[in-house]
């Protein structure tokens, strides 16, 4: 990958006052790393989102920091804080990074491909990990793991971790490598509800008949369990 450098400035504006930053179109930011003191700066809030769109949170960026002369420190993205109605940035923290020393980061998981099994309505294929996590040399973090799910054919077939394609000598991978990323699941049925009994609309139920139920026509009414039966007086 090119080398990827985005402008920052000082920044001054500090607390509540970070709106007007906000309203001229810049982006509000701090660096940190080990070692180093955190600076406040600020971004052009659409230099930023373009470069964002080609690193991700695990791609090796430059920040060009114009303070009387231009320093470049090589820093990952950390976090960024989203506006709640409309998912623009309102912050991001940067983190700076030594070139010779590893860093653990989460590199996330894009399937590609159509599985044979839910193409022919076997089974679906269900992703249950979207995030890996690595530790690698800044320069050789993976930007993404593509996983190919061509090779699905059967239920309960599944890619795991393990079989993640990854250069061992440059990158370790630090999750459980038993751990199951795509599976393919059996479709499910759907329950059918039971139909209840619906009694006919002005039938009285039988003393003694379970709720709802109506004696069919002619038929007596059940006697109530041990009622005395009548007797005729002797003449």
């Amino acid at each position: 990958m090119d080398k990827i450098t985005l402008a920052a400035e000082k920044r001054s504006v500090v607390g509540r006052k970070v709106k007007t930053l906000r309203k001229e179109g810049y982006l509000p930011a701090n660096v940190f790393g080990k070692g180093i003191k955190s600076e406040s700066l600020q971004v052009k809030l659409s230099d930023f989102q373009d470069t964002y769109k080609k690193v991700g949170e695990t791609g090796l960026l430059y920040l060009s920091i114009k303070n009387g002369k231009v320093e470049e420190k090589p820093v990952l993205v950390s976090n960024v804080q989203l506006q709640p109605v409309s998912d623009t940035p309102i912050h991001v923290d940067f983190h700076q990074v030594d070139l010779k020393e590893k860093v653990t980061a989460a590199v996330p998981v894009e399937i590609s491909g159509e599985a044979p099994a839910e193409k022919g309505g076997i089974g679906t294929v269900v992703q249950y990990i979207d995030e890996i996590e690595v530790e690698a040399l800044p320069t050789d973090l993976p930007e993404k793991f593509i996983l190919d799910i061509s090779n699905l054919t059967e239920v309960d077939q599944a890619i795991f971790v393990k079989d993640l394609p990854v250069d061992k000598a440059k990158v370790d991978i630090k999750t459980d490598a038993e751990g199951i990323i795509a599976k393919v699941e059996p479709p499910q049925k759907e329950e059918v509800a039971p139909v209840a009994e619906v009694p006919v609309e002005g039938a009285v139920p039988a003393e003694g008949a379970p709720e709802g139920v109506v004696p069919a026509e002619g038929e007596a009414p059940a006697a109530e369990e041990n009622e005395p039966q009548e007797k005729k007086p002797k003449e």
